[in-house]
């Protein structure tokens, strides 16, 4: 089944490095967010893939460094100003038609992967240009004010202040602060705002599964407060083939029932993981794999009521998600995250208490 998985992720890869999200005319795009989650399948596998992929990023960022420049002094007043999340899959161009283009989120986490990568002897930064960017990225988040600055969050809708949205900003900043000069006081503005906003995503939102990510890929949290938040999606967004996003998410709703992310099956079993609880892990394995179309790939979501997938198959983050959780359960590529290196406890180190 591994194979299959890893066929579907690669037919979305491009010569550069990055990937595709999904190959539908929906998402046929680079997406900043899903190509740092497809490619973390890649990090420890010392093949020189995550890095490509990471260099390709940076190209981009360098090709509208005169926008990072300014918005790094200037902070963005309107929503095309800010740094864009998803580009042209040919030419590798910002999407002008409207779009929830205020996604911290993805800035926070590609400089988590970067700073993911150094600490792991990767070449992540290959001159004196890629560099810059890193610092220019730091300093717009600062600009930015993350911490009370509301964005349209991972899955790109309302614009408030997002729990996963600072945490990635959090996450990023702690990644990258051993190798830039980081503003410590962003790194205890947004934690005073995470923790403020815990155990809710936003104002609107109390469950959400984009609170996944505070445990995995980030381990911002505490083993409570990460138990409290699986609790939270397993008990009330969990469902037959996949979890939906939040309550009322209409996105692909089928007769105003919320649509089922299959992401969220491997996102959970990462999460169990990461506490330690691999019998867990394995389940949500094996419960991922029962909703694999009979090709091998993951779909983005199933349609509530009639039980198909949509589209958007095979989708690249739900394939590398599977193969971090297959890994992780079958072969133990990845160590223990919490032996390794734990950011909560970066969190205590900043002043910060990891059980607000």
């Amino acid at each position: 089944m591994r194979s299959h998985v890893q066929r579907g992720l690669d037919s979305l890869r491009l010569q550069s490095g990055l990937y595709l999200a999904s190959p539908s005319n929906t998402y046929h795009y680079v997406w900043i967010r899903d190509n740092c989650y497809a490619t973390l399948s890649e990090l420890d596998r010392d093949n020189g893939r995550y890095e490509q992929t990471y260099h390709a990023m940076l190209d981009i960022f360098r090709k509208y460094e005169w926008k990072l420049s300014y918005h790094a002094a200037h902070k963005p007043e309107e929503v095309y100003q800010y740094i864009h999340p998803r580009y042209t899959a040919e030419s590798l161009e910002e999407i002008w038609s409207p779009w929830g283009n205020a996604q911290n989120d993805a800035v926070g986490l590609f400089l988590f992967g970067i700073g993911e990568g150094i600490r792991r002897g990767l070449p992540m930064l290959r001159d004196d240009g890629d560099d810059r960017v890193v610092s220019l990225l730091i300093d717009y988040l600062g600009t930015l004010e993350f911490w009370s600055n509301e964005d349209n969050g991972m899955w790109e809708e309302t614009r408030e202040l997002h729990a996963s949205s600072v945490g990635a900003c959090v996450a990023g900043l702690l990644a990258v602060q051993p190798y830039f000069d980081v503003d410590m006081a962003y790194i205890r503005n947004g934690l005073d705002v995470l923790f403020d906003l815990l155990p809710n995503e936003s104002a609107t939102h109390d469950f959400d599964l984009a609170l996944l990510s505070l445990i995995y890929p980030y381990r911002l949290l505490s083993h409570r407060w990460a138990q409290d938040v699986i609790d939270r999606v397993e008990s009330s967004l969990l469902r037959d083939r996949g979890v939906i996003r939040y309550h009322g998410d209409m996105y692909y709703a089928d007769n105003r029932k919320e649509a089922e992310w299959c992401l969220g099956l491997p996102w959970l079993g990462l999460c169990h993981a990461t506490l330690g609880d691999m019998e867990k892990a394995r389940h949500y394995l094996n419960w991922t794999q029962q909703v694999m179309t009979p090709e091998g790939n993951i779909p983005e979501l199933y349609l509530a009521c009639q039980g198909t997938p949509n589209e958007n198959t095979p989708l690249a983050w739900a394939h590398s998600l599977y193969l971090i959780l297959d890994d992780t359960v079958n072969q133990q590529l990845s160590q223990d995250p919490r032996v390794e290196f734990d950011y909560a406890t970066s969190v205590s180190s900043v002043g910060c208490a990891v059980d607000p």
